[in-house]
């Protein structure tokens, strides 16, 4: 009996049912096993990632902040994701029944988070190897380094900084595999064999995703890089790779130009564009437009009349002198390095931010016609080079990256544009209201501070009118005395040139030219100062307001608007004090301000004095300007053109032939006598 009961446990054992506890039992152990291997190791790996952020990353102080920002990149976001990922992962242990089917979900409730925060770090991996590269060529700075990483992570050995920044990519990768593992011990009948199943898909779905991150991050790095290289070293860089490619691009841009192939459309990516256009025009032209704020601003703290004499002894004077120099040397120096700091600074990091984008927008074209080509030759032949595929992966890169990070970018930028915007306008405000603050004081001494505002008002009127018609009577008689105006007369054989251009665009639309212009583009105008053109149009096709578009009667260009001035038609009838002129209908041409008379006018004519003329001997005779005489001769008794023989109130003399403008029919084109 005690032989019989002996066998008997061993053959219970051996039985099929048996048999199968014994495995149950088994893959059970080891799912455990694999469970608390998931826990503790996340754990280790929570404290390491811990120990960088705050006790090797606050010790290496002799680093630069950016590379510091490099090396760690979005660490805090990593162990934040992390750390709720291993609390969640701790709280199963207390259902243990049910903890590897919550495991399993708790997987793939976080799979987006971990894609989001480790592709980040992912992508600026080798980056940071680059830089602990260069840290080894400084042999003093890496013993520095290596002995504050020793002190800390005393199983990092040699490798150092390299053993630390490896970790978090490592982590990631072996999320699968530890999935993997309690999947393999895990009955297929289980509730929470689908679960893991999913989860192990999804897991490796994160590293897929985060390698294809990482390479679109490559490919941008390597075409955003805006390089300023001379024509010189332009040229060194060509080679017959390089010269084939373009051709081949060139040729294809050209066949989809004259329709022989078709255009690739993408219009979510052309929506896109689109608006990444007009935020970086936005971007230019209020950089444009604070440049010009500074520049004014400069200007205006430049001038400071409260530093001189005014001989005007104590009163109001003296009140504004000190209200001045207060502003000048506190509020308004003050706003100035606030417009520095908070609008300047920002709008240019922000325009070279966008730098980066734009050169891969246009590079991105590029790409496109090669991926044309190959899709080309792939629909043609059925196979392409391996270069060629190549390229192919850098067009779907490339794309891909745009069309996912575009909106973003584009929302930053506005947002970051608005609250440019938001500060400059704050700024003045703030601006307004210390000048207030500082004016009170001094605004309580003035004599009319207690007249009410309709009094006030009343008195600054009159005040003005009186001042502005002292104003107009000194301009008056000042105008007296000045010298004749310097203008730019017409250019030799112009007067044809100009009647044509006047008959087909009208007078409102001639410009004079001020100076020489030099053309530097294709399409810019060479001209000469004093050359007549017509505007067609008041910027250039990129809105630029300061190129115009003009015709000079035999070519077309553009030209710098601040080289030409309005070319006015005046009527002859305004052309003297009263003075009527046989052919009340004749209109002539005159650039502003009035140009230089004629240098000489033929003899026994009338004619009219331009200019004033004060006689300095018996043989000369005094003018007055639009004084009507009659020429007799038009040279000296020496055949000397610049002197004319002339009569005026019965008398006789000389006078200079370039103070006399012709009074028989219209006046030539180009001039105008002052009024």
């Amino acid at each position: 009996m005690a032989e019989h009961g002996s066998d008997e446990p061993s053959s219970r054992a051996g039985s099929p049912d048996g048999e199968g506890r014994v495995s149950a039992d088994r893959l059970l152990l080891h799912q455990r096993l694999a469970v608390r291997e998931l826990i503790d190791t996340e754990l280790s790996y929570l404290r390491m990632l811990r120990l960088c952020a705050s006790d090797i990353r606050s010790r290496l102080q002799q680093l630069p902040q950016g590379d510091l920002d490099v090396l760690f990149s979005n660490i805090d976001d990593v162990i934040q994701v992390n750390s709720r990922f291993l609390h969640d992962l701790q709280e199963t242990a207390s259902r243990e029944e049910e903890q590897v089917h919550l495991i399993g979900n708790l997987f793939l409730e976080f799979q987006e988070e971990l894609e989001r925060v480790y592709k980040v770090y992912c992508a600026s991996y080798d980056q940071a190897l680059l830089l602990v590269e260069t840290y080894r060529k400084e042999p003093e700075l890496q013993r520095e380094v290596q002995s504050i990483i020793e002190a800390v992570v005393p199983q990092a050995g040699p490798s150092g900084l390299s053993f630390l920044l490896v970790i978090p990519l490592q982590r990631i990768t072996k999320y699968p595999l530890l999935l993997q593992k309690i999947l393999e011990n895990t009955v297929p009948d289980a509730s929470a064999y689908p679960v893991l199943q999913r989860a192990v898909c999804a897991l490796q779905d994160v590293n897929t995703n985060i390698n294809e991150y990482k390479r679109r991050k490559e490919v941008a790095s390597k075409y955003t890089k805006v390089e300023q290289l001379t024509l010189r070293e332009r040229l060194a860089r060509l080679n017959t790779h390089t010269l084939s490619k373009k051709t081949t691009r060139l040729s294809q841009l050209l066949k989809q130009e004259a329709g022989l192939v078709p255009r690739t459309e993408d219009k979510e990516f052309d929506d896109l564009e689109e608006r990444f256009h007009w935020v970086s025009l936005c971007v230019t032209e209020m950089r444009n437009n604070v440049a010009v704020y500074r520049d004014n601003l400069e200007a205006f703290l430049r001038f400071r009349p409260q530093e001189y004499d005014l001989d005007i002894p104590g009163g109001p004077v003296v009140q504004y002198c000190s209200l001045m120099r207060d502003l000048q040397l506190q509020a308004f120096l003050q706003f100035k390095q606030r417009l520095e700091g908070l609008v300047w600074q920002p709008l240019c990091s922000l325009a070279k931010a966008l730098a980066g984008p734009q050169n891969l927008i246009k590079k991105r074209l590029d790409k496109l016609l090669d991926f044309e080509r190959v899709e080309e030759k792939l629909l043609e032949v059925g196979s392409v080079t391996y270069e060629e595929q190549e390229a192919r992966h850098t067009y779907q890169a490339l794309n891909s990256l745009l069309v996912a990070e575009l909106p973003q970018l584009n929302q930053l930028a506005v947002r970051w544009l608005g609250q440019i915007l938001c500060t400059f306008v704050g700024l003045q405000r703030d601006l307004a209201q210390q000048v207030l603050q500082r004016a009170e004081g001094s605004l309580a001494q003035l004599p009319h501070y207690h007249l009410s505002e309709p009094a006030f008002r009343k008195l600054v009127e009159d005040t003005l009118g009186q001042t502005g018609h002292q104003l107009r009577s000194f301009q008056e008689n000042f105008e007296k005395v000045l010298p004749p105006p310097t203008t730019q007369p017409l250019l030799p054989g112009a007067e044809r040139q100009v009647q044509a251009l006047l008959s087909r665009y009208g007078p409102e639309k001639l410009y004079q030219v001020t100076s020489n212009v030099s053309g530097a583009g294709t399409l810019d105008l060479t001209l000469l100062r004093g050359q007549i053109v017509a505007l067609l149009q008041n910027k250039d096709t990129k809105g630029n307001s300061s190129r115009w578009l003009v015709d000079t009667g035999g070519h077309r260009g553009y030209v710098p608007a601040g080289k030409l001035e309005l070319y006015r038609v005046i009527p002859s009838q305004e052309e003297v004090k009263g003075q009527e002129w046989p052919h009340k209908d004749s209109r002539h041409l005159t650039p502003e301000p009035t140009p230089a008379p004629v240098p000489s006018v033929p003899a026994v004519t009338q004619a009219v004095a331009v200019y004033p003329f004060v006689a300095r001997s018996s043989h000369e005779v005094s003018l007055q300007a639009g004084q009507l005489v009659t020429v007799l001769e038009a040279q000296d008794k020496k055949g000397n053109p610049e002197w004319s023989l002339v009569e005026v109130n019965e008398q006789r003399g000389y006078v200079p032939s370039s103070f006399l403008a012709r009074a028989l029919g219209p006046a030539p084109w180009g001039w105008s006598l002052p009024s």
